[in-house]
């Protein structure tokens, strides 16, 4: 058994959280959608140019590239990604940006404290975990209820963390 391992065991994760943006549609649903409006645009625009509005199905072209354009930055903006993992010992966010770059930040989590800000009537609008003097915002690709779950969740994880072990 090697000393990372051995680590790993005496260490047990507490809690372990991975927060990607919701995507309304999968890869199948965007194809379908993409090919009815493509169907759509191009019959329409036949119609047009058999009228003699010969410039219409262009810009009916130019709205379908409009649309696919739109939902592949969305699928890559949905690449972004958050992931916590605690164990007594330690707490680590890592935070994944769309293009692949990633940032991670590592703590004791005794001294973590969730911070969330909440509003009466939409629930939770920001949340971040600090320590000392220093904030990392999480939760920010999730919506409300995503939200509310991860900061019930996290802040029962904290609280067995901090808690004395079991003899």
């Amino acid at each position: 058994m090697t000393a990372a391992n051995a680590a790993a065991a005496a260490d047990p994760l507490i809690f372990s959280a991975v927060l990607t943006p919701h995507r309304s549609l999968d890869r199948r649903g965007f194809a379908l959608l993409m090919a009815v409006m493509a169907i759509m645009s191009s019959l329409t625009g036949l119609a047009f140019w058999r009228l003699g509005a010969w410039p219409v199905p262009g810009f009916m072209g130019l709205d379908v590239a409009a649309l696919y354009v739109a939902f592949r930055l969305s699928y890559r903006q949905g690449r972004a990604s958050e992931e916590i993992h605690m164990t007594r010992s330690l707490l680590t966010v890592r935070r994944t940006a769309p293009d692949g770059r990633s940032a991670s930040a590592g703590l004791n989590p005794y001294w973590a404290r969730l911070e969330v800000d909440r509003h009466p009537e939409f629930g939770i609008l920001r949340m971040a975990i600090a320590w000392q003097n220093h904030r990392v915002a999480v939760g920010n690709l999730v919506g409300p209820k995503e939200r509310e779950r991860f900061a019930e969740e996290f802040t029962a994880a904290l609280r067995l963390a901090r808690a004395a072990p079991a003899a």
